[in-house]
């Protein structure tokens, strides 16, 4: 089952706009058959980020674009906001929720944390991780996603500080190269024609590097059956 964009735009957009709540249920749902919920159920997790917004109005859409729903999930994590987030180019709004997905996955939200430690990382569902992926690598064309990332962090054999170079997570004030701001105005790039690649989703090194470290070396990225569109499910 797909859903025409032209239908699903406006939702979208108001479901979006709520800034930091309704993305997702932090205690999901398992999906009724043919059921879409675009709207939340539950307030996001708080991920310390706040929250940017993204100007769907500026966002280059095909107006024949589709938006999937057959989006597997080990926990019943509803993945159709992403997708339209996405597909309408909200990226800001679409960082924020797989971040906020993702302390869901780990476990840390159940724990009572709005992170996810480094050793949470294995707790998260492949199946999971690979649906958010092929939606940025869909709606990016290739070009953002953690399997991205992970090539790039190949390319820097390992240096976080080249690697931040690579997918413009750094800048330079004058002489004085830093990383980009999380807090304040936003100093990262929500638009897939102008930001490098790799450079989203966005994961928080306040902690350390070992998070990022540990996501690009989750197991679904030890080969490509990520890439693989979940069969359709059949009537019965």
């Amino acid at each position: 089952m797909r859903l025409s964009l032209s239908v699903t735009m406006m939702a979208a957009v108001g479901a979006a706009m709520v800034g930091s709540g309704n993305a997702f249920s932090t205690q999901p749902a398992l999906a009724r058959r043919g059921t879409v919920s675009l709207a939340a159920e539950a307030a996001m997790a708080e991920s310390g980020v706040p929250a940017a917004t993204s100007d769907p109005v500026k966002a280059h859409v095909e107006e024949d674009a589709q938006i999937p729903t057959n989006l597997p999930s080990d926990v019943g994590m509803d993945y159709v906001p992403l997708a339209t987030m996405l597909a309408t180019g909200q990226l800001a709004e679409a960082d924020q929720f797989t971040r906020d997905a993702l302390i869901v996955l780990a476990g840390s939200k159940d724990k009572g944390r709005d992170f996810v430690y480094f050793t949470e990382v294995q707790n998260i569902p492949s199946t999971d991780l690979a649906t958010m992926e092929r939606l940025w690598t869909k709606f990016s064309k290739g070009k953002f996603g953690y399997s991205v990332q992970k090539k790039k962090w190949r390319q820097s054999k390992g240096d976080f500080e080249q690697f931040c170079r690579k997918i413009g997570w750094s800048t330079t004030d004058g002489e004085v190269e830093r990383k980009k701001r999380w807090f304040g105005a936003s100093e990262f790039t929500y638009d897939v024609k102008k930001a490098p690649e790799g450079h989203l989703p966005l994961t928080s090194a306040l902690r350390g590097t070992s998070l990022i470290k540990n996501l690009l070396n989750h197991p679904v990225w030890d080969n490509d059956d990520w890439m693989k569109e979940p069969q359709a499910k059949s009537e019965s």
